[in-house]
């Protein structure tokens, strides 16, 4: 025997042959109900946070509205393993960014979302209406960490235009990025709809970038091979409606979240702000940025 227990060869295929069963059993229930006109099925969702508190939320709420008999199960999980459960079929659906197709994934191109600079009022772009990138040259920036591809885009964005940032404060966690830009670390570069609360309260300024287009294209995943149930189908098709529509006020805590209120993406940024608001003269002995991770 071998410790800790793991599948051999034929346990792993046999293992992913009765799961493909029992989620042909549900999706031909689902087919069966919805045949009497009924959206009553079940959908898993895997989200990044970041969606999930500006838009997802919203529109699971109007979605049960109309379809109250359906049951949306959302989860907030890192990028990489909102893959991960979309691949293994542990959910039907994953919504993230930059999303890449691949043998295992299908892709549907869900919204793209226009980036804009992100600063606390006091700051010296505050009172900008416009910002090119320019005038961001020298200016200390909280930005999100090397290996996130939000990242990875807006370094690359930089580079072209030969724009040079001094980045003071890494983040895997849009929540905790923007704490650290409320408290004057550096300006930020962010989705819109992701600040629409800050904004609104005035703890954020958001400035359009005058100079260039840069968008943050958010997806719909699923496992290649496996249609969507009739559910699944119904909910990207009322996801896509409603990809321009922000809504008003985006709560503080997703109600549909599976995690208790203190493990909640913005309960851990508060507390994370406080801690920087005393730290935020100390950076690495080599000069380069502090980094604070939070799992998602």
């Amino acid at each position: 025997s071998k410790r800790p227990f793991v599948l051999t060869p034929e346990g792993e295929f046999y293992y992913e042959g009765c799961r493909d069963l029992v989620q042909q059993l549900f999706a031909l229930e689902e087919e069966v109900r919805t045949l009497r006109g009924e959206v009553e099925g079940r959908v898993a969702v895997a989200s990044i946070y970041s969606v999930g508190l500006s838009h997802l939320s919203a529109c699971v709420q109007r979605f049960l509205g109309r379809y109250p008999k359906a049951n949306i199960r959302v989860e907030y999980q890192h990028p990489r393993r909102v893959v991960e459960l979309v691949e293994g079929g542990q959910v039907d659906l994953g919504l993230m960014s930059y999303p890449r197709a691949s043998r295992t994934v299908s892709v549907i191109q869900w919204r793209e979302e226009p980036m804009v600079v992100v600063c606390a009022p006091g700051h010296c772009l505050a009172g900008h209406e416009r910002v090119s990138l320019a005038d961001l040259n020298g200016l200390d920036m909280v930005g999100f960490e090397n290996d996130l591809m939000i990242r990875r885009e807006t370094d690359r964005v930089f580079s072209a235009h030969n724009v040079r940032v001094q980045v003071v404060m890494e983040f895997d966690n849009i929540e905790i990025l923007k704490r650290a830009v409320e408290i004057r670390a550096g300006f930020g570069l962010l989705p819109e709809p992701t600040v629409t609360r800050e904004v609104q309260l005035g703890s954020l300024v958001a400035i359009p970038l005058d100079d260039v287009d840069l968008t943050r294209p958010l997806g719909i995943l699923h496992r290649r091979g496996v249609n969507p149930g009739a559910t699944a189908q119904r909910f990207i098709h009322f996801l896509r409606e409603h990809a321009h529509r922000v809504p008003e006020q985006c709560a503080a805590v997703d109600p549909l979240c599976e995690c208790g209120p203190d493990e909640s993406a913005e309960g851990v940024a508060e507390g994370v702000a406080e801690g920087m608001a005393e730290g935020m003269a100390e950076r690495g002995t080599d000069g380069g940025p502090v980094a604070v991770g939070v799992d998602e």
